[in-house]
């Protein structure tokens, strides 16, 4: 007997909880002292001397905001050369992680929406595929945001100079 592949249904409770968790975490990271954002305030957090995230707010509207948040490099010698420069593009992609993140506030969820080399992540991939995404791509972006959110959360250190 030949066992046919199923198609892969994506698991719309689990996603539905970790955008919740994920917008209760952005909230907190997000809070200001005045309760009011504005597009380009950004959020530094550092976690060690060679790891650091920060937040930008690109988007604000009534119902939703849109959000960066990327991993930033440490500001010491370049890791790529004169000779290199081709690279530089190669390894700053690389090195630097970044999601996009829209924030629904009527419903209180944050769903990533861009990944890195993803400009639109969507719900589910057929696999294989070109690009290698895993059928479950979506859900373990989110789940990847939820421990970035989590590590700033815990042992991230705001400069507080920024706010000044």
């Amino acid at each position: 007997m030949i066992q046919q592949n199923k198609k892969y249904q994506p698991r719309l409770s689990t996603l539905m909880n970790l955008c919740d968790v994920n917008y209760m975490f952005l909230v907190r990271l997000l809070a200001s002292q005045n309760n009011e954002e504005a597009v380009g305030d950004e959020r530094c957090f550092f976690i060690s001397d060679f790891l650091s995230y920060k937040i930008t707010i690109l988007e604000i509207t009534r119902y939703t905001s849109l959000v960066s948040i990327c991993q930033e490099l440490p500001k010491t010698k370049p890791l790529v050369t004169e000779e290199d420069n081709n690279n530089k593009t190669v390894f700053d992609h690389i090195l630097r992680p970044k999601m996009i993140i829209r924030l629904y506030h009527d419903a209180r969820m944050a769903e990533v929406i861009s990944n890195q080399d993803i400009k639109q992540v969507q719900p589910r991939y057929d696999y294989p595929n070109s690009k290698m995404h895993l059928p479950d791509e979506k859900e373990q972006i989110n789940q990847f945001l939820k421990e970035w959110l989590q590590l700033c959360l815990k042992l991230g250190q705001v400069n507080l100079s920024l706010f000044e």
